[in-house]
């Protein structure tokens, strides 16, 4: 079936002569969910803009850069796969980051800056 999909589909989801969905809302729900992520005309890094269902990698390039860049927004987009992002626990945020607190030369907070030095 991607193979189907990756050369008829665009847009909306293919439907047969008779007017119903060649792709069954059941198959649609197996459809991975992808995160999407922009790159700015003006900036540089990539913003998380939203997500979607999409068979496969090139299906959800497609698909992001019809839903989220109609009006010429970006000119750089990631898709992930949902599966592959691992984030850490809020809860043990406490943990995580308290360690660098201890290693105070990566904080340059005592060190003498020239007037002429004003954008660090």
């Amino acid at each position: 079936m991607k193979n189907y999909l990756r050369k008829f589909y665009y847009g909306d989801i293919p439907e047969d002569k008779a007017g119903g969905n060649i792709v069954s809302s059941e198959a649609k729900s197996d459809w991975p969910l992808w995160e999407v992520f922009i790159r700015s005309k003006q900036g540089l890094d990539h913003k998380h803009v939203g997500s979607l269902h999409a068979a496969d990698a090139q299906m959800a390039i497609e698909n992001a850069r019809d839903v989220y860049t109609r009006r010429m927004e970006g000119v750089s987009l990631w898709v992930v796969e949902s599966k592959y992002i691992h984030a850490s626990n809020p809860e043990e945020a406490g943990e995580l980051f308290e360690p660098a607190i201890d290693k105070i030369y990566r904080h340059p907070t005592f060190y003498d800056l020239p007037d002429e030095v004003n954008q660090m």
